[in-house]
């Protein structure tokens, strides 16, 4: 049992739910004040080459781990509408609304159990449910810091980005 006079060590993935979804709230109202046009801004060469792909990307990445986590089939990166700043940001809510919901009713033995899936990119992977709900939020916490930086180089101005900055966790 967890002493109560000592400082907690670590956040929760309840905070880090709220963090990043604060965050990403930012971006979605940041984005809807632009011009469509810079979802089309370049981040380099490979799969992932503009805002919108690696915006799409970081979603589709939450969905399917929520999927995986929940025993449902994968969603397919196919097929899913990812134009407009809606698509993007309707697939984001799905995925956080499973996300959540996994969290809320994982049990503690669950969350040790290890799963074993495939990865678009580097094959089979092998992770407990822990480390996976906790790579599909850093994860989109490492791709927002790309996209940030391009658009930033692109001169579009920003918020602090910084957990210290964000207002949902003390």
């Amino acid at each position: 049992m967890p002493d109560a006079s000592r400082p907690r060590d670590a956040l929760s993935f309840q905070e880090l739910i709220d963090y990043t979804g604060e965050e990403t709230g930012r971006w979605e109202a940041w984005l809807r004040e632009r011009d469509p046009a810079v979802l089309d801004v370049a981040l380099g060469e490979g799969r992932w080459g503009t805002v919108r792909e690696l915006v799409f990307h970081t979603f589709m990445v939450e969905r399917r781990y929520a999927d995986r986590l929940l025993g449902d089939p994968i969603t397919p990166y196919e097929g899913v509408p990812h134009q407009t700043v809606d698509e993007l940001f309707a697939l984001h809510r799905a995925a956080r609304e499973r996300l959540q919901r996994y969290v809320s009713i994982a049990t503690a033995e669950e969350w040790d159990e290890v799963l074993t899936f495939e990865t678009l990119l580097y094959g089979p992977m092998h992770g407990s449910r822990r480390k996976v709900v906790a790579h599909a939020l850093l994860h989109g916490v490492r791709h927002w810091a790309q996209i940030a930086t391009a658009l930033r180089q692109a001169g579009h101005e920003q918020w602090p980005h910084d957990l210290l900055a964000a207002t949902s966790i003390a």
